[in-house]
């Protein structure tokens, strides 16, 4: 079977190659209208925008358009204003986004007169876990597009034209800045030779200001420099660390800063000299302050001790709130744990109130079927966004904590962790590209829904494609009604049908050690750290399942603000979508719907395989407005995604019933595994 999947793969690139790839993302070209260009300013930018408009046109045949910057006090340094044939801004940069917004509109039919729009985050980033010699770790669509194995400092034509179009792609949707490698990061980036191909990258970016991050080791001093020491406070770090940074603005005055893992799963750190999170990041905030540099130092740490995995963020980084430099953010993931497909929001956004938070989310799905399921991330992200946090009363949002609305931070940031490689649609299934463009457009507005994103995507990536079908082949077909409503409700049901048939009702982290993909809440070999297991998490036995961090338990929910913390606590008033993850519970516990806890499990996961089936029921009735080769991508793709809902329910229903002792309910088809095969064969069913 999986050769037979492997060959469909190969012949289906095979003709991409001749049709749709996907590569233009949601730019696709298009014949444009006559337009006529004002702009008496000149850069590089404001040539790019100039360009776009004429190349884009959707609006009147014809008409004038006057790009005009001047000061607005209503307008941020990245915002603009639209008018009827009119863009202003207070920079080239918000010129080049709003003609991005203007076209969009067009396209989409938004409103555009006196439209007012300024990013909710003045830094919007993408983290590249891209490794110096081209693989990516989390990367599910091919190598790096800027690093590789072999000639690693030749920079090509063709590398430069792939920068350019992702610039391009990034400008769009108002993403600003870009992490060049992975957190895990090698000290040899810093290296001269490394340096000058970031210099490469970083003239390629800069007009369409994307400004390039690098992420850097803690030990560097040791392993680059010869010190025999990384400890922040010893005057030899400090200065070679002055010094490297110096040497980066040398080449790259507009450099954004950098991103830091430390003391985190064996990378290095302060700790390792008995010094906190708060002097490492502050010791390089220092040498980044002359420059205006940020430090972006992750959130995402946790050690091999008898404490919730879940707490220790918030227990390393809440003493520590306040002493932090101005230009230090804390970048905390969504979730407590590790982008769960569902997760409550962490318990850090704003409880630091006297420091800059910023939210990580993982675009890439490293827990969501990889480049295989079609999941649709921005319904995730909103709802993590969206949740109140109550820190500072009703209405202390996620985004409104980490966006400047509630607290005076100097600088606002969001980041998303890339999905991008060297495919040929840059993110290894067409769906995937959408959640691209969801993080871009929400790192921009926080407020918006996924609908409208939703919406947006479908209607710039596959309106072109559908209506030249269906005119070539004469077919009076509503392309709103037939193929945009039924895909949009598909994607914004997508995230919730993968927590079905994966980790439901609050479970989470049960998946195998097969790259975290497939089912395993059996993983538990000798020797490896407990909360690096499925057991950890869900505590299965005869007793029921859950973790349970009440009061009672490991007390999780006392780092939630009132009334949260007594809403988690209490089952009468605990989410039913974060039972598990706050309870342990009896396998007979009676749900609000009147089934135990065993048969509520049971639906989920038959539910959840049910929705992917009817996604590909309705995805092979929309052949007429899909290339044939992106059409025949996502139907293999649905395909497998099936296959692998079925094996999730199989293998945790089979696995949680030697606990519950209790039937499967007659009206769920019953499993075609075998646990026993599922379990030997767990590092055998991935299929991308």
């Amino acid at each position: 079977m999986k050769k037979i999947i492997i060959l469909a793969l190969a012949f289906i690139t095979a003709l991409q190659l001749k049709a749709q790839e996907g590569h233009q993302l949601w730019l696709r070209s298009k014949e444009s209208l006559p337009v006529t260009v004002i702009c008496t300013m000149h850069s590089p930018t404001l040539t790019i925008a100039e360009q776009e408009l004429r190349n884009g046109w959707q609006g009147e045949s014809g008409a004038t358009v006057k790009l005009t910057i001047k000061k607005n006090k209503a307008l941020k340094s990245d915002g603009f204003r639209l008018d009827k044939n009119m863009i202003e801004a207070t920079t080239d940069l918000g010129i080049l986004y709003g003609v991005y917004s203007l076209l969009r509109r067009q396209q989409t039919g938004e409103k555009m007169i006196g439209t007012i729009s300024n990013p909710s985050y003045q830094i919007r980033i993408l983290n590249h876990w891209d490794n110096l010699d081209g693989t990516i770790e989390r990367g599910y669509a091919g190598h790096s597009i800027f690093w590789r194995k072999t000639n690693p400092f030749v920079v090509t034509l063709k590398d430069k034209a792939l920068w350019k179009a992702y610039a391009r792609a990034n400008a769009s949707i108002g993403i600003n800045g870009a992490v060049l490698d992975n957190v895990n990061a090698s000290p040899k980036i810093l290296s001269e030779n490394y340096l000058n191909r970031v210099k490469s990258i970083a003239d390629v970016l800069r007009p369409y200001g994307v400004r390039v991050y690098l992420s850097v080791n803690f030990a560097s001093p040791i392993s680059l420099g010869g010190l025999k020491t990384a400890d922040p406070l010893d005057s030899s770090v400090i200065m070679w660390w002055k010094n490297k940074v110096k040497e980066i603005y040398s080449l790259i005055p507009d450099f954004g800063g950098l991103l830091v893992k430390a003391s985190s799963e064996g990378q290095p750190g302060p700790q390792q000299y008995g010094r906190t999170h708060a002097d490492g990041a502050n010791m390089l905030a220092d040498a980044l302050k002359p420059y205006k540099g940020v430090v972006m130092w992750r959130a995402f740490v946790y050690t091999a001790n008898d404490d919730d995995r879940a707490k220790q963020a918030y227990n390393e980084f809440m003493p520590l709130d306040g002493k932090f430099r101005d230009n230090v953010i804390i970048q905390v993931k969504n979730g407590p744990i590790d982008f769960q497909p569902r997760e409550p929001f962490s318990p850090l956004f704003g409880a630091m109130k006297k420091t800059s938070i910023m939210p990580e989310l993982q675009i890439t799905q490293e827990y969501l079927g990889h480049a295989v399921y079609l999941v649709f991330l921005s319904t995730m992200w909103e709802e993590c966004l969206k949740s109140d946090t109550y820190q500072q009363g009703e209405g202390s949002t996620v985004a409104r904590c980490t966006d400047g609305s509630i607290y005076p931070q100097k600088y606002t940031a969001i980041a998303g962790v890339s999905n991008i490689g060297l495919d040929s649609n840059w993110c290894g299934h067409p769906f995937a590209q959408a959640n691209w463009y969801a993080f871009g457009r929400l790192a921009w507005n926080d407020t918006l829904s996924s609908s409208q994103i939703a919406d947006e995507w479908l209607k710039m990536t596959f309106y072109k494609d559908a209506s030249k079908k269906l005119r070539e082949r004469n077919y009076k077909i509503d392309w709103t009604k037939n193929f945009l409503k039924p895909v949009k409700q598909i994607m914004l049901e997508s995230r919730e049908t993968a927590v079905n048939f994966m980790m439901p009702l609050g479970l989470h982290h049960i998946m195998s050690a097969n790259g975290h993909y497939g089912p395993g809440p059996w993983w538990a070999p000798k020797g490896v750290r407990p909360d690096w297991t499925p057991p950890y998490y869900h505590q299965a036995s005869s007793n029921g399942i859950g973790f349970d961090r009440t009061a009672k338990g490991s007390d999780a929910v006392s780092q939630y603000h009132q009334p949260l913390a007594t809403e988690f606590n209490n089952l009468a008033t605990c989410p039913e979508i974060f039972l598990l993850w706050f309870h342990h519970l009896p396998w007979n516990y009676k749900m609000k719907n009147g089934r135990t806890l065993w048969n509520a499990l049971c639906y989920h996961y038959d539910k959840g395989v049910k929705q992917v089936h009817r996604f590909q029921q309705e995805w092979d009735n929309l052949k007429p407005f899909v290339d044939s080769a992106q059409f025949k991508l996502v139907q293999l793709k649905l395909s497998q995604q099936y296959d692998n809902a079925v094996l999730w329910k199989d293998a945790c229903l089979l696995y949680f019933q030697q606990f519950s002792k209790m039937p499967i309910p007659k009206d769920i088809t019953p499993p075609v595994h075998k646990l026993k095969d599922i379990i030997a064969n767990e590092f055998k069913h991935r299929n991308d």
